[in-house]
């Protein structure tokens, strides 16, 4: 298990000790289990909502209307589509964001129905996120239900543009425009035990290759587009990039040409170049870019041409964030998931909304929001809800004993500058 033998500060465990033993405290706890069927409902509405990648305003407009029901201040809809409310504090203390993201991968006609078979939820995008949406639903209720009074406030969304080429534009407009959080929390994914604290950078480019094209006899002899992605695609294979810190690549699809019997006049491909380290990620992304003029240059040298250029755009760039165990947002976590008996494992470097704040040095951490699930990310996807509360059960102590309860604990997440 990552994380064996990991401890919290006496410091941190002392506010959990009080947390544990709140009266209020033991009331939200309380509320989740006993809430558990009208957050599954409520998970299964959401899903029935459909996200397709950059059309998820119906699902964020729906989500909204959720927010002004449970009562939180200013609730509000931001250029990028994000939406989001507060839970107001009563003091001076920090403020926490935590967001779980809108959007699926799947088609604008994909059928987002919920079936159920055997205790199974049976339905694309069910676990990832329409899971991680109803728990932070099911969180703000709890706080409510309680009457617990926090220390600071805690804004409380639904982001757009996490998943594919949404390139996390919706966390980035979110903290392009809101320079007052302290600390993040995404709830993504449903094993309630793990926490994320690493996050896994990205860079995807479309890379084409254009040339003139022609008929394969009468031509024969000029460059091919194709031809020369399949040089650059040969290369890129015999990249060779460190287990440790793991750094990855791969051409995910490759498109071109026009017939079996034309010269392509163009070529594409999408690639993915992914690390753990900011710095080993910009070392591969400078070897492979470099590797992907050779390719043209070579293509164009076997047919005596020039014809053959490559046009390289940047698609995605989601920063690395490497972060301490020891920040007490991971420590409150790790002592939140004591505290309600979920053995606590440390996640590997993820790639989520949480890699923008934690690369500018926000802590940020992602968590989930309890349950099974499996086949992710296809038609089949399934979601068991058996004993899912516990996500947010989890979920309500850590972001407690982050932003302070009044009159029992001082928050653990220091206010930046």
């Amino acid at each position: 298990m990552m994380g064996e033998g990991y401890k919290v500060s006496e410091a941190v465990q002392k506010v959990y000790d009080r947390l544990a033993n709140e009266s209020a405290v033991k009331t939200g706890i309380e509320f989740l289990a006993a809430d558990h069927s009208a957050t599954v409902a409520e998970q299964i509405a959401i899903n029935e909502v459909a996200a397709p990648p950059f059309k998820e305003n119906e699902r964020a407009l729906f989500y909204m209307a959720k927010l002004q029901e449970l009562g939180l201040a200013d609730v509000q809809q931001d250029d990028e589509g994000n939406v989001f409310g507060v839970f107001r504090g009563c003091g001076n203390g920090p403020r926490l964001f935590v967001s779980a993201h809108l959007d699926t991968v799947f088609a604008e006609a994909t059928d987002v129905t919920v079936k159920e078979r055997d205790g199974k939820l049976y339905a694309p995008g069910i676990a990832d996120n329409a899971r991680g949406l109803a728990a932070i639903l099911a969180v703000i209720r709890a706080l409510r239900s309680s009457g617990v009074q926090t220390v600071g406030d805690i804004v409380f969304g639904g982001n757009v543009g996490e998943e594919g080429l949404g390139d996390l534009r919706g966390i980035k407009a979110f903290f392009r425009d809101n320079t007052d959080i302290d600390g993040y929390i995404t709830v993504d994914g449903v094993k309630e035990q793990i926490i994320t604290y690493l996050a896994t950078g990205s860079r995807r480019y479309e890379i084409t290759y254009r040339g003139p094209g022609g008929h394969s006899w009468n031509a024969f002899g000029l460059p091919s587009a194709i031809h020369a992605l399949g040089r650059a695609i040969a290369k890129i294979g015999e990249v060779r990039t460190p287990s440790q810190p793991k750094t990855t690549f791969t051409v995910g699809t490759i498109t071109g040409g026009t017939s079996v019997n034309s010269i392509a006049a163009d070529a594409s491909m999408l690639l993915d170049l992914r690390s753990a380290s900011e710095a080993e990620l910009k070392k591969l992304e400078t070897e492979v870019l470099a590797l992907l003029q050779v390719a043209a240059d070579e293509e164009n040298a076997r047919w005596g041409s020039s014809a053959i250029r490559v046009e390289i755009k940047l698609v995605g760039d989601r920063p690395a964030g490497e972060q301490s165990p020891d920040l007490p947002i991971v420590q409150a976590a790790w002592a939140a998931s004591e505290a309600v008996a979920v053995p606590p494992e440390f996640g590997p470097a993820s790639s989520t909304d949480a890699n923008l704040p934690m690369s500018l040095g926000i802590p940020a951490i992602r968590l989930c929001g309890g349950g099974a699930e499996g086949n992710n990310h296809s038609l089949d996807e399934w979601y068991d809800p058996a004993n899912a509360y516990r996500g947010p059960q989890k979920i309500f102590l850590t972001l407690l004993g982050l932003v302070g309860v009044a009159g029992v604990s001082e928050p653990l997440l220091a206010k930046r500058g």
